[in-house]
Formats: C-alpha cells, structure tokens, sequence
C-alpha cells in the first residue's frame, strides 16, 4: 500500500511561513549578488580578452571565501540571525555604490587593460559586496534546523536547492543580457535597486529565533534558547572560537573526513570557475552563454524539486559520494570533443545532481552538529573546503595560458592527440578537464571504500534514533518580542 509523504511545508504553522519568506527573500537577493559576480567575469573577459583575468577574479571569490567563512559562521552563532541577514545586505549595498562611483569616474579606457589598477580596485570592491552575501547562505542553513523539522529537513533542503537553481537561472539571464546592453552600469544600479527593496521586506518577516531545533540539545522548560543570540554562558560568545568549532568537528567521526573531501573536490573543481567561462565563450557570444546557463540552471531547479519530491533516503552520505563519482565522470567526458552539444549535455547533467550533492552534505551537518554551533560549523565547513579552489583557480589560469594552450595550439599534444582530440586555445582548456575529472573519479572511489565513510555513515544512524525532536511552533512569550 502507497504511504502518502507529508509535504515539506505546511503553510498552517508559522514556522514553515516565516521559511519561506525568508527562502523568497534570500533568493531574491542572491540573484542580484551573483549577477554581479558572474557579470564583471563576463564583461572583464569582453573587455580584455584574458584568461588570466577570468581565473583571478574567481580566485579573488574564493580566497575571500574561504577566509570569511569561520568569522561569518561565528556572527551567525552569537547574533540574532534576522539581524545578521539584514546587515549582509547593507554591507553589500555600500560595497556596490562604491564600485558604481568608481564605473562613473574612471576613464573606460582603463577598464579594457587587465593590468590597469582601477580595473581590479573595481573588481574587488565588488566581489567584497558578493561575499557578503555569502552570510546569508550560512544563515540560511541553520534556519533550516531553526524551523524546519528533522524528518522534513533533508526535503526543505532541497529546496533551498530549487531557490539556488532560480538564482542562477536568473543571474545568467540577467547578467548576460544586461552586460550586452551597457557594461556594468546597469547591473549595479538594478541590484543596488533589489537589495534596498530586500532589506525593507526583511524587515517585516517575523522570526522567532527561541525555538530550540537544536540536534544534540534538550533545553529545559523556560530557558530561552535563543538561537545565534550571544550567551553568556558560551566563553566563545563574541569571538571566532576556531578552537571550539575544530573540537566540535572532531567529536564526530567522519566529518572532518567529510570536509577534507569536499576540499579536495573543491581545489580540482575550482578550474571551473578559472576556465569554463573561457571555454564556452569560446565557441558562443556572451548574450548565448548566459542564455544558454539559464536554460541550463532550469534544471537545477529540476534536480531541487526531485529533493523536495523524494528526499534522500537513510544514507545520504553514501549518495553524496554516488553523485560525485557521476559528476567526475561527466566532466572527464564533456570536453572529449569540442562540441556545444556535448558541454550542454554535461552541464545538463551536473545541474540536476548538484542538487543531491549540496543537500546531502547540509542534512549530515545538520544532523550531526548541535544547533548552537552550525553556523560556526557550516563557516568552517565553508572555509576548509573553499580554501583549496583558490590555489587552482590562480594556478588554472596561468597554468593553462602558459602551458596547456600552446601544448595543443602548436606543442607535442597538438601533434599526438590533436587529430582527434583537436587543437587550438580551448582545446587546451579541455584537456585540463579532462585530467581534472579523472583525478576526481580517483578520489571519489577512494572515499567510498575509506573507514571514514563508515564511521560518519554509522554516525548518522545512531543519531536519527538518539537525538530528540525539538517541540514545534512554541506559542508567543510576551516578554519576548519576536520581531527582530
């Protein structure tokens, strides 16, 4: 007999509305955040034609990535978390008048040199303002513990996996379109626009932050939880506690495994953030590039519904690892041969999976870690596994410029291989990869057969049984205002 699966939100409790309010809200303004990232990508690449410039500016993202994560993770824990996502966007929102300035007052001239200061004292002021959008990804994260129940997270999480496939259905349609049309002005003026219209909205979502949806916790009866609110009772309140954060992680087996992992799929996977924009701007205009990953982030939001449909059944871990073994061989056969079909298929297949994968990973830690220390946990887990994709996005770019292009333009590859492989500029940008997705494989099968992966996986079994159930939709405290 069919058993009918609950729907991930039930629209009655206040909880699951004030999730998706805040599921719309963060949506809305990550478009606009990552419009600009993959905007001045685009539009540095139109202007000077560099490679390199491409792999700096994502090694820029990624370097400030991977150094903010921990602080982030700390704010999330010891603020409230409303107020926290509230100044996300104001820090962003100054970063992005500043660079607007700088696009007014300078020369353009100086925008189509990649070695002209202004253009990267642009670029970077910028990328500050996407970056501090990432804290409200970490936010995010822990609001699904916060108000999602544990038997429905791993669905919920799908689809905050569905909200980053609009994200970048949108971000592609928009930062494409609108950078065809005038550069970056319009970008910036349309995301300051959307920020300031978040921010008002953020303002009128009620969250209540005393809702103990804590795994591994059991407040007592009148205590005040308050979640990412700093407690005096935490010597690390305040502070970035990496000591805390790092024992937290090792107290549970596997996990730092886990992370180490997605680190090391991180420093291969950051040559796609150096490269594929090169790689396809190669054979297409920018105006079909970034009509072609809209079509494409459609199915990102496809692979978050089938999330939300399915869930990911008792061993996430295990399918974490499947997903990837699948993405590494994908991307060591899309390059084979220099043919859109062949990309689109790919890419097609990694924007449907990516969502298992990011979910998996989410519904672990949010299983395994107490609630109290998750966002400093999801800051670590951030930082770790980002800190390796700037080495790769910074060597990727001279390395393939220096080395792999002319070994296929006119070195030895160009004469062993190229007859079927084919030669010129981007063919040595498929060749990198090519080895990047069989190094992948490599890792991927090693993982599954390692100790870590049991003992993680058997943690994660033992607490679905041990961790008790936080009480849902606690009624108001008049002492207690929940508007932040």
């Amino acid at each position: 007999m069919k058993t009918e699966r609950t729907p991930v939100l039930d629209l009655a409790r206040p909880a699951h509305r004030t999730f998706l309010h805040l599921l719309v809200n963060v949506l809305v303004v990550s478009v606009m955040n990552l419009t600009v990232w993959f905007a001045i990508t685009f539009w540095v690449f139109i202007e000077t034609r560099s490679v390199l410039a491409t792999g700096m500016i994502a090694g820029i993202f990624l370097v400030c990535t991977a150094a903010s994560g921990i602080w982030f993770g700390s704010l999330v824990d010891h603020h409230r978390k409303k107020l926290v996502m509230q100044g996300s966007i104001l820090a962003s929102l100054a970063c992005y008048a500043a660079a607007f300035a700088l696009y007014l007052i300078v020369p353009a001239a100086e925008f189509t040199q990649a070695s002209s200061v202004w253009l990267w004292v642009f670029v970077v002021v910028s990328m500050f303002g996407v970056i501090a959008g990432n804290i409200r990804g970490i936010a995010m994260m822990t609001m699904v513990t916060l108000l999602i129940e544990e038997d429905r997270r791993d669905r919920a999480n799908g689809l905050v996996g569905t909200a980053t496939g609009v994200t970048f259905l949108a971000t592609s349609v928009i930062s494409g379109v609108l950078v065809a049309h005038d550069g970056m002005f319009s970008v910036l003026l349309l995301t300051m626009t959307v920020l300031l219209v978040g921010f008002l909205h953020l303002g009128l979502v009620r969250v209540d932050e005393r809702r103990a949806a804590a795994p591994g916790s059991d407040p007592s009866p009148g205590s005040d939880p308050t979640a990412g609110a700093a407690d005096s009772a935490d010597p690390a309140a305040g502070k970035v506690d990496l000591k805390g954060t790092l024992r937290q992680v090792q107290q549970v087996p596997g996990l730092l495994a886990l992370i180490a992992f997605s680190c090391l799929n991180n420093f291969l996977g950051g040559a796609f953030m150096a490269l594929m924009d090169a790689y396809g701007l190669s054979m297409m205009s920018v105006r079909a590039w970034g009509l072609m990953w809209g079509g494409l982030s459609s199915l990102f939001i496809v692979g978050g519904l089938l999330v939300a449909r399915t869930g990911l059944g008792r061993n996430p871990l295990r399918l974490l690892l499947l997903v990837n073994l699948v993405l590494w061989s994908v991307t060591a056969l899309f390059p084979l041969q220099a043919s859109v079909v062949m990309l689109v298929s790919g890419m097609a297949v990694y924007m449907v999976l990516v969502p298992y994968a990011e979910a998996a990973e989410q519904t672990i830690l949010q299983r395994v870690v107490p609630f109290e220390r998750q966002g400093r946990v999801f800051g670590f887990a951030q930082s770790v596994e980002q800190a390796a994709s700037p080495l790769t996005a910074f060597l990727m770019g001279p390395l393939t410029q220096l080395v792999f292009i002319p070994f296929m333009t006119v070195g030895a590859g160009a004469e062993l291989i190229g007859w079927w492989f084919g030669t010129g500029p981007a063919r040595g940008i498929a060749l990198v990869f090519v080895l990047i997705g069989l190094l992948g494989i490599g890792l991927t099968i090693y993982a599954l057969n390692s100790r870590f992966y049991r003992e993680l996986r058997d943690r994660y079994d033992r607490s679905r049984h041990t961790v008790p159930e936080p009480e849902a939709d606690l009624a108001p405290d008049p002492a207690h205002d929940p508007r932040l």
